[in-house]
Parts: C-alpha cells; sequence; structure tokens
C-alpha cells in the first residue's frame, strides 16, 4: 500500500493537488484496465503517450495520476496530480522503494540464454508451498521488471526476477532495483553484440549483477561457461559462490545423462534422481540453476525433483509439438549463435528414423559480427540436417557456406519470410511422420507463422 506522500518521497516529485495522506492502492500503467482503483502512471513509449489516456484511466477509477507534463485536462481536485521528470525513471523509483519496505529473498536471473526458463524453473520449485512473486514471460526490462516489483505483497515468500539488456547499464540498473540476495547467471553468448559488441561486453554486462547484490550476497554461476569459471575461482567481494555444471566439477553438478521417451534424466552429484519434460539437454543447465537455488533455501532434493518433473516449459523454448502429422521442434521464442548451438546438439541426440530438418531465421543485434556467425554456425547444420530452410538475409549466407561445406544443394531452401517457409515446406518438402522439424529464429523473424495455417 503505498501513500501519495510515499509517491512523492520515493520519486522526488510535486504534489499538484490532492492530499499527502491519502491512500494509493496500487499502481497501474495500463489504462486499458477494467478497474484501476488506485494511480495512473502515465508512461510515454516510442509509440505511445500515456499522457493520451489519462482521461480514461479517470473513468475507470484513477484516484492518483502520476505524469510528467501537464495536461489541459480538467482533474477533479479531489485527485492527487503528482508530476514527475520522467514517469519510467519514477516507475523504477517506486518498485525499488517497494522492494526495500520487504524483508524477503529476491533471486535474479541473467545470462545470455536461458533466463526465462531459468526464470519459470525457479519460482515453480520454490512456489510448492510458498507464494512467489515474478516477472511474467519476458517482461524483463526497464518497464517489465518494475512492474513485477510494484505488485509485492506481505504475502509474498519470494521474488524472482529475470534480467535482460541490450544496452551496457541495463543490468546495473534494475539490478539495483531489485537488489538482489541471490544472482543467477546462466551463461555467456554472442547476444545483443550490436550494442555489447564482443564476448567481454556481454560479461561485463551480464556480472554487473552481482556487483549489486544485497546480503547474504549470494551468487549462482555456470562452470561449464569459460567465463563464469574464471569469477568461481577468484576471490569475490564477501559473495558467496555456487557453482552448477554438467563437465566441471561443481557445488551442484549433473551426471549420467539419458533422453528416455522425450524425457531428459539426470543424476546430481552422483546420487538425486531427476528428470525433465524436454528433448533439449541444455536445459539441464537450467534445472541446475534452480536445484541450487532451491537447496539454499532449505528444500530438500526429493521436494525441487517432484516440481522438476512436473514443470511445463515456456512456449517457445525446444518444446516437442505435432502439427499436420509431423513431430517438431518450437524454439521459435529467440535465436543467437550460442542458443542456435545448444539446439543442434539437442536435435543431433535425438533418434530419428526420418530426416532432421532446420527451418531458421536471421540471427540478430548481432552487431559487425552477424555475417561470420552465419557462416560459423554451418558446420553443426551440415553435420546434423538432412535439410536446412532458410528465411532471412542473413540466414542464407548460412544456407550458402552449409552448400560449401557439403550438405547438398536440393536439400537446401532460401525464403524470405516464415509464412514463405510454411508454404515450401508443407508444398515442396512434404514431411512424413518419421520426420523431425527444429524451428529456430530471433524473436522479430516470427518463425511461429510456421505453424499457422
Amino acid at each position: 500500500m503505498f501513500t501519495v506522500e510515499k509517491i512523492v518521497k520515493a520519486t522526488n516529485a510535486k504534489l499538484l493537488q490532492g492530499n499527502l495522506k491519502d491512500k494509493i492502492a496500487s499502481i497501474s500503467t495500463d489504462s486499458r484496465q477494467s478497474d484501476i482503483q488506485g494511480a495512473f502512471l502515465a508512461l510515454k513509449g516510442d509509440n505511445f503517450d500515456g499522457h493520451d489516456f489519462i482521461a480514461s484511466a479517470l473513468k475507470l477509477g484513477a484516484t492518483c495520476i502520476i505524469a510528467s507534463k501537464t495536461t489541459n485536462l480538467a482533474i477533479p481536485g479531489k485527485i492527487a496530480l503528482i508530476q514527475v521528470k520522467d514517469t519510467t525513471i519514477a516507475l523504477g523509483q517506486l518498485a525499488a522503494f517497494k522492494r526495500r519496505e520487504f524483508n524477503l529473498p529476491v533471486i535474479a536471473v541473467t545470462g545470455s540464454n536461458g533466463k526465462t526458463t531459468t526464470k519459470e524453473m525457479i519460482a515453480w520449485v520454490l512456489s510448492g508451498d510458498a507464494r512467489v512473486l515474478k516477472n511474467e514471460g519476458t517482461k524483463n526490462n526497464h518497464i517489465g521488471l518494475p512492474q513485477a516489483l510494484i505488485q509485492l505483497r506481505k504475502s509474498d515468500d519470494f521474488a524472482v526476477v529475470e534480467i535482460g539488456t541490450n544496452h551496457f547499464g541495463e543490468v546495473a540498473y534494475l539490478a539495483r532495483i531489485a537488489t538482489s540476495n541471490i544472482g543467477v547467471i546462466t551463461n555467456i553468448g554472442q547476444s545483443h553484440l550490436e550494442f555489447l559488441r564482443n564476448l567481454s561486453g556481454v560479461f561485463k554486462e551480464k556480472t554487473s549483477l552481482l556487483d549489486n547484490l544485497a546480503k547474504p550476497k549470494i551468487a549462482i554461476l555456470n562452470a561449464d561457461d569459460k567465463l563464469l569459471k574464471k569469477v568461481i575461482l577468484q576471490q569475490n567481494k564477501g559473495i558467496h559462490v555456487f557453482s552448477f555444471g554438467i563437465e566441471q566439477r561443481s557445488d551442484f553438478q549433473a551426471s549420467k545423462i539419458k533422453f528416455v521417451n522425450d524425457k531428459i534424466k539426470f543424476k546430481i552429484n552422483q546420487k538425486f534422481d531427476f528428470q525433465l519434460s524436454t528433448p533439449g539437454e541444455y536445459n539441464v543447465y537450467n534445472a541446475l540453476a534452480a536445484i541450487a537455488v532451491g537447496r539454499i533455501v532449505g528444500l530438500d532434493y526429493s521436494q525441487i525433483a517432484a516440481r522438476l518433473a512436473s514443470f511445463k516449459f515456456p512456449k517457445g523454448r525446444f518444446s516437442l509439438v505435432e502439427f499436420k502429422g509431423t513431430r517438431f521442434i518450437d524454439d521459435t521464442y529467440n535465436s543467437n549463435p550460442l542458443s542456435l548451438s545448444c539446439a543442434l546438439k539437442a536435435l543431433s541426440a535425438i533418434k530419428c528414423k526420418g530426416r532432421k530438418i532446420l527451418i531458421m531465421g536471421d540471427m540478430l543485434e548481432l552487431g559487425a559480427q552477424k555475417e561470420s556467425l552465419h557462416r560459423q554456425i554451418a558446420g553443426s547444420i551440415t553435420n546434423t540436417c538432412d535439410s536446412l530452410i532458410t528465411v532471412g538475409a542473413l540466414a542464407k549466407l548460412t544456407a550458402l557456406e552449409a552448400a560449401r561445406l557439403g550438405l547438398k544443394k536440393k536439400n537446401i531452401f532460401c525464403c524470405a519470410s516464415a509464412s514463405d517457409a510454411r508454404d515450401l515446406l508443407m508444398n515442396k518438402i512434404n514431411p512424413q511422420a518419421a520426420d523431425l522439424i527444429l524451428i529456430k529464429g530471433s524473436r522479430s523473424m516470427k518463425m511461429e507463422e510456421v505453424f499457422k495455417i
């Protein structure tokens, strides 16, 4: 529960009208809600301006308006009107203020791949007998994370938040808002290179999470990641570091990994049995992070194993689906060189009596290395797939390189859009029940269109 006075104090704002003692039940940034009954904060984005919807918010019951510019609207005197310099920054300030009101463990997850799945796994493990707040889906930026934390309630036992980035400083900014007690870094890969430039830049940006941890300052890091391994081995400013991995010796180490009946089965520390409903072995890493969090907060291995066995993977993240009588691996949510490499490795391990086909969309935000990175992945494709369908100009470079490396030209096709790829697949390649088709590409390539009739 906020008051007008708390909002003014947290955001260094001016109260233009209203009563400082008025109670504010909630803070909304969406004027499309059926019932606001609290403050409406007018965010301004690239394609919208919340200030244009203040009248709508008042009709829906808003009792307080937080805005960065004056308006010509006649706002009733009983409505509190708070003026801030920047409403987006104010949202972060309010979220930070709200977070500091509660003494509960906050777990923050970042990394180049697996953030959302790891966040969802951690939340699922903890919510077995506790109330867990999390940011929904992939709302992990300067809007989504504060929107989640601002919903904290006394009844919450944990908060699990995902932190995303594509510019320097964004992880640190969000980490300061969350002041997490436990920080998880899944891996360091070639993502968002357009602004982070190279792996060193990605590493610097992701590990800034560790500089903003709150006591007891616990870090959970991937020991199989070459860059994160260095962090594990060094002294870390009073941070308690726990490691997870498969290849390297670690605090939470998976072994005896096998794929049985569309499930991944494995052991932790040679003793405890786990299984996941996924064909993707790399999801073991995400599970290891969740297991580490569960153990650190006091859950038994058996409790964690039972929760993970019933975990349902988010849509578009290496999930087996059947479409028009053929098995597909839906990995359409996003793509970068590391995640595509992991997906191809998992595809290679799956037994298939028919053809293995990859429908690959462009991998975006790779900066100056975009062309070379698209060519480099061709070797893994050639060694794994019988046919390749590409979508976009960059993926076409992958197709040309795959042909040079020996994939038969008659089995390589280049398309302009995902819908074109779908039509080509269904009308020319004619997939059969024995085939297995992996679909993957960056978010804006809309690779899910392949599944639309």
